[in-house]
């Protein structure tokens, strides 16, 4: 089974989307995929910068800066059936990355995006707090100006790429008092004064994370991202921006998992026939097939709709990542059950997959949030008359 697979989603490609999609699965086959998974998170740290330094060669970054929301997926798409990890280096080049190329000066540019996108810098996105998830209202990380610099005092948790990143995008309340309209944005080198990564948390599956604390770490006010209390919006555009390629990373794990089940339903033998001649098999499968379908169709649409134009694509994006999360979840679930014995194995690539796609519903807003997105959006549309 051909991954990523156009055919289905064509109508919203153009011809060099589907050129890409072919570069991109033929490196992941032959330079990522057969890469074994990190034995625990001090290797998965190394191999991270590794697979950094490949991705930048291989180009795979390059539709971060061009804003090419649909060569993003096809590069997520691919990724994430090879290596689940290779996935999560390229989200983070793109969460990090994306604040300074939407509201960062012309200095900040050139100094953090072009080694990002060759692979020389890595990244990371530092939003959440232990009281402020899905409320990024309520972080209490401050950032008080003193001259020329601000002042960051705060913990921020469940960061990826902590203690491995070359510089963080973070966010900071300057004005307390006023909430989600008081946060700025920062870009803070991880060799700054102050900042200290307190440790790592560990995942079931090979991902660096952990915490970061700035104490009274000083940052010029020239790493400030657009306006004071703009933070909140560039951190939204952000996530609304790069929402619908979780689902295309999503996707990619579905796909794999359902090649897997398909090559174990015909060669495994029960009974004297083949797995794949039991209904009850084809039934998992015709739905596994569905649902994979499905999903690809919200995730592209939402990349068309960015790439045309759009200033956001708040409901696309919401409706994309939350059904190609779930549905990944399923389809991968299903995939260990047609395995069977073998597909718990951990060494078994539906087992990564399995350990892997379950963040998927979480990160960058879960399922629920992404409903209230939804009901929200469909609500406010009703009311205008739109």
């Amino acid at each position: 089974m051909k991954i990523p697979e156009t055919t289905a989603v064509r109508a919203f490609l153009e011809e060099g989307h589907v050129k890409r999609a072919e570069e991109i699965a033929a490196f992941a086959a032959r330079e990522i995929a057969s890469r074994p998974e990190p034995r625990d998170d001090a290797a998965a740290r190394v191999e991270a910068k590794a697979l950094l330094g490949r991705l930048g060669a291989q180009g795979a970054f390059d539709p971060i800066r061009s804003l090419d929301a649909r060569a993003c997926c096809v590069v997520r798409e691919a990724l994430a059936a090879a290596s689940p990890l290779a996935d999560a280096v390229f989200a983070l080049q793109g969460l990090g990355t994306l604040p300074i190329l939407f509201a960062g000066d012309p200095a900040l540019r050139e100094r953090w995006v072009d080694a990002a996108i060759q692979g020389r810098a890595m990244a990371a996105f530092a939003m959440t707090e232990r009281e402020a998830g899905s409320d990024v209202a309520s972080m209490t990380t401050t950032a008080r100006r003193d001259g020329d610099h601000y002042v960051v005092t705060g913990t921020k948790t469940l960061i990826s790429n902590a203690g491995i990143a070359d510089f963080y995008t973070v966010f900071a309340s300057t004005d307390p008092a006023a909430k989600g309209k008081g946060i700025s944005c920062f870009v803070v080198p991880a060799d700054t004064p102050g900042l200290t990564f307190l440790g790592a948390q560990v995942l079931s599956a090979p991902h660096p994370l952990g915490e970061i604390e700035f104490r009274d770490c000083r940052v010029p006010a020239g790493n400030r991202l657009g306006e004071e209390g703009r933070g909140m919006a560039i951190g939204l555009q952000t996530l609304d921006r790069m929402r619908a390629t979780v689902g295309a990373a999503a996707c990619g794990m579905a796909a794999r998992a359902l090649a897997e089940a398909f090559a174990h339903a015909r060669a495994r033998k029960q009974f004297g026939k083949p797995l794949a001649e039991f209904q009850l098999i084809q039934e998992k499968l015709a739905r596994m097939a569905t649902d994979l379908t499905a999903a690809r169709l919200l995730v592209y649409r939402a990349a068309w709709e960015a790439d045309r134009g759009a200033e956001r694509v708040t409901l696309e994006a919401a409706m994309a990542k939350a059904y190609a999360t779930e549905a990944a979840q399923r389809i991968v679930d299903d995939a260990v059950q047609i395995l069977g014995g073998s597909g718990a194995l951990a060494t078994h690539p539906v087992d990564r997959l399995y350990r892997s796609v379950r963040a998927l519903r979480i990160y960058e807003g879960t399922t629920e949030i992404q409903h209230l997105v939804i009901a929200g959006q469909l609500l406010a549309r009703e009311g205008s008359g739109a």
